[in-house]
């Protein structure tokens, strides 16, 4: 019997995947509070799930600026460098391969999190209706600010910074976070870009930060060591488009050009339904991308073999069945049950549902 593709390996320019499921970035609020900083449960956590192909770290903020949710790491500091090197070697050790996503959430923030209990920034001051993880609660996010133009070469510059760290840190290569209502994704959609500069307006000018980010990112990894996130359907986070194919169909041409590891796509709404609206299609967009293409969004065992099968994708990222199953690659592979997630755990805690879930006896 033949083995589906969803379990061959597949090579990224020089790193070779044993296998094309993907450990989804997923926000587990667990760093440290004094600084942001990943530590020994994160490690344990992540060398779990080292079977994985390619692990996509939870969103890591760039800068105190970037954060946007309690106990998120960072890596901007030497603290939180050193913290996530326990991490990079804790799943090198066990054979598997590791990527930062890099975020910034812009907006969605509230003034309690950030430094001197100033305002979030954004491309435009317009309030998300939205709400965002305090320590205590979800609250209302905070009024944001513009970003004078004058601040976006110190913004590209902290990503720059970013993927200097994360190269520090031991990862295997970095994910630039432009999905789901945070700061690039808020540049790309006219929902959230009012500027009048050369960052807002038409696509062209909307897609610049895009672009200019990716540029100081391949400057410090290698192209093929760099993938980006898009969610061009969604509106997580109050993320809203007049024209979402046109707006996306061009930033993925801006990602195109500087021949990216992978494209992911959040395909339909982030952490629900898979419909798509009238017009879209995820097949026109992947058709503007060179590189491999990450699906992501409620897949299952079934669907996942069927759509890499089928050479619609080249890599499955799964997200919620990673919390719960360690071992999820062999359970897929075996086509064995699997261990049911505790959502009240997913956010904040300690080793009880994050570390002890059970991997298959036997």
């Amino acid at each position: 019997m033949t083995t589906p593709a969803l379990f061959t390996p597949l090579t990224l320019g020089d790193l070779k995947l044993p296998n094309r499921i993907v450990m989804a970035p997923l926000t587990r609020n667990r760093a440290l509070p004094a600084g942001d900083v990943p530590h020994a449960l994160n490690a344990e956590y992540y060398a779990q799930r080292a079977s994985a192909g390619l692990i996509i770290s939870e969103g890591t903020q760039i800068s105190p600026e970037g954060m946007g949710y309690a106990w998120t790491p960072g890596i901007y500091s030497a603290e939180q460098v050193a913290g996530w090197r326990l991490v990079t070697e804790a799943v090198h050790a066990k054979g598997g391969r590791i990527f930062a996503q890099l975020w910034h959430v812009g907006r969605i923030s509230h003034t309690s999190l950030l430094p001197n209990g100033q305002a979030p920034v954004a491309p435009s001051a317009i309030t998300p209706k939205a709400r965002t993880f305090d320590g205590t609660g979800f609250v209302k996010t905070s009024p944001p600010r513009a970003l004078e133009t004058s601040e976006i070469p110190r913004l590209v510059e902290d990503f720059r910074l970013a993927a200097i760290n994360a190269k520090a840190a031991g990862f295997d290569g970095i994910e630039l976070h432009s999905a789901n209502g945070y700061l690039i994704d808020q540049f790309l959609r006219d929902g959230s870009n009012t500027r009048t500069d050369a960052y807002g307006g038409s696509i062209e000018n909307r897609t610049r930060l895009l672009g200019e980010v990716l540029a100081a990112l391949v400057s410090v990894f290698p192209a093929s060591r760099v993938g980006v996130r898009f969610s061009p359907f969604s509106s997580f986070s109050d993320a809203f488009d007049s024209d979402p194919m046109a707006t996306f169909s061009a930033a993925i041409k801006v990602a195109d050009r500087f021949n990216l590891g992978y494209l992911h796509l959040i395909e339909g709404q982030t952490g629900g339904s898979r419909t798509l609206p009238a017009g879209a299609s995820i097949a026109a967009l992947r058709a503007l991308f060179r590189g491999a293409y990450m699906a992501n969004n409620g897949y299952a065992r079934d669907l996942a073999i069927e759509t890499v099968e089928s050479g619609q994708a080249d890599l499955i990222a799964f997200g919620v069945p990673f919390i719960a199953n360690p071992d999820l690659v062999a359970r897929l592979k075996a086509d064995a049950p699997l261990n049911a997630s505790d959502s009240t755990t997913f956010y904040g805690g300690g080793a009880h549902g994050y570390t002890d879930y059970p991997a298959m006896s036997g």
